[in-house]
């Protein structure tokens, strides 16, 4: 019987993505596949998290590509952005974790293709004077990552409905914490 490697890649990602420290025999376990079939796959943990990281920076790009950028105001691109990659979110929280994947020379250009692209549009978006121009868009890419990757926590810990993720991201994202008296627009 052929092993559909993206099926096991998809169970590899939805096991480590709520158990980051789960074992090769618990990765094979959770596709359905005994650990020497896992192992003709993938050498190793690292060859592993490797295709898992080739298979998030795609369904990123995809989301990217899905949100339509440079459409519309900013803030709108933004949200879209969020909500396409919403079902990505644990995947890519996973694999930021992976220090391995941003050592060395063997960083994948993936990640640079992204970084740009979401930093142009907090570009624009400063550009246009819709957001704030005294923080870099490099940090607010970073931003974007650290809430989405705390976003997936809270959801599976079951603190926050999933159907808040999006709301929650973009207005902490694009609003801040601090709370702006309407009339005045100054921090209350």
């Amino acid at each position: 019987m052929a092993v559909d490697r993206d099926q096991v890649l998809r169970s590899a990602a939805a096991l480590l993505t709520r158990k980051s420290t789960a074992t090769m025999d618990e990765v094979a376990k959770a596709a359905g596949i005994s650990r020497a079939t896992l192992h003709r796959h993938f050498a190793g943990r690292d060859a592993l998290v490797r295709a898992l990281e080739t298979l998030g920076i795609a369904e990123c790009e995809a989301a990217l590509d899905a949100a339509r950028l440079d459409e519309g105001p900013p803030a709108d691109a933004v949200h879209r952005l969020v909500r396409a990659i919403e079902p990505a979110a644990a995947l890519l929280a996973f694999l930021y974790t992976e220090n391995q994947l941003f050592e060395g020379e063997q960083r994948d250009a993936g990640w640079a293709r992204i970084d740009d692209r979401i930093s142009a549009l907090f570009r624009r978006g400063q550009q246009s004077g819709a957001f704030r121009i005294d923080l870099t868009p490099a940090w607010l890419t970073e931003a974007l990552y650290g809430l989405l990757a705390s976003g997936v926590w809270v959801v599976s810990e079951g603190r926050v409905a999933a159907k808040d993720f999006t709301y929650m991201i973009v207005e902490l994202l694009l609003g801040g914490a601090l709370r702006r008296d309407a009339s005045s627009g100054q921090a209350s």
